[in-house]
């Protein structure tokens, strides 16, 4: 499993994005399970694949790798855990666009987040995106309260949010290694799943779903990202991630026929614009 890290790292982070663009049209297509049965599965196949992937990576090193992540590690693990369960909810009950473009503003919250707990600099610039990409947000809800789903693209902020207080987790503590936190993370949201859940028992179609869901879609999809974002310019990881946000409403639009409304599709070209302009500030793209 180690050639992952001679892979050049955006790629990486490219195909990791690909990986995770297709999770939305996957949860839609489930039938009748609930959406705690869908997170239970998707996260138990997740938290198999990130382990199988740290035990061939780190061999005898796999316990001690884990211990290492200590507080730090548990502590993003978890963030990032509820970013799952709010993932499965948020596509559940609203559209993949809204859910989608909602996501990408996690660079944003970067930038706040940064300013809050890392006393960084926020440029006129990044005030600017912020205001642009919340008013993409704004949009994108304002359309979804007449149609009742405003709670999806709401509980959809905890994605982005809980990412970015791991990034700073991580930034704060550099150490830390994120593949095992990401192994905290499947387990926690299991556990989410199964206390919720009424019973485990899903079709054959479903379960294969939910292994697609939690072993290609999130598991190669986070494990790419995690990797590649370490040699990654910031920017470049930004910009490569608005893959996600551009090709989900792409695969509901052609294989289930979900065509959000011209109003989603301001607010998400606006929050798209916001990233791009907060992102390439005074860095190299590439």
């Amino acid at each position: 499993m180690k050639f992952l890290y001679k892979i050049p790292g955006p790629f990486l982070v490219g195909m990791g994005a690909f990986f995770l663009s297709y999770g939305g049209l996957l949860v839609k297509s489930f039938e009748h399970s609930s959406l705690w049965q869908i997170l239970f599965w998707r996260s138990l196949f997740f938290t198999f694949t990130v382990g199988f992937f740290i035990l061939f990576t780190y061999k005898k090193k796999t316990f001690e790798i884990v211990k290492n992540i200590g507080l730090p590690g548990l502590f993003g693990g978890a963030m990032i855990s509820i970013g799952f369960a709010a993932y499965v909810f948020a596509m559940y009950v609203t559209t993949v666009a809204n859910v989608n473009f909602t996501i990408t503003t996690q660079t944003i919250f970067l930038a706040l987040f940064g300013y809050i707990f890392m006393k960084e600099k926020i440029s006129k610039r990044t005030l600017f995106a912020i205001i642009l990409a919340m008013s993409g947000v704004l949009l994108m809800v304002g359309d979804s309260i007449s149609k009742g789903s405003y709670i999806g693209i709401l509980v959809s902020l905890a994605m982005p949010i809980a990412l970015s207080i791991m990034v700073i987790t991580v930034r704060k503590f550099p150490n830390v290694d994120m593949v095992p936190a990401m192994f905290v993370a499947g387990i926690l949201s299991t556990i989410y799943g199964a206390i919720f859940s009424e019973h485990f028992n899903i079709s054959s179609e479903e379960l294969i779903l939910a292994m697609r869901l939690g072993i290609t879609q999130i598991g190669f999809g986070f494990i790419c990202i995690t990797i590649g974002s370490k040699n990654t310019p910031a920017a470049t990881v930004g910009i490569l991630m608005l893959i996600e946000a551009i090709l989900g409403p792409v695969w509901a639009w052609i294989f289930i026929n979900e065509i959000p409304p011209l109003s989603v599709l301001i607010g998400g070209i606006t929050i798209i614009f916001a990233i791009l302009l907060q992102s390439t500030e005074n860095k190299k793209i590439i």
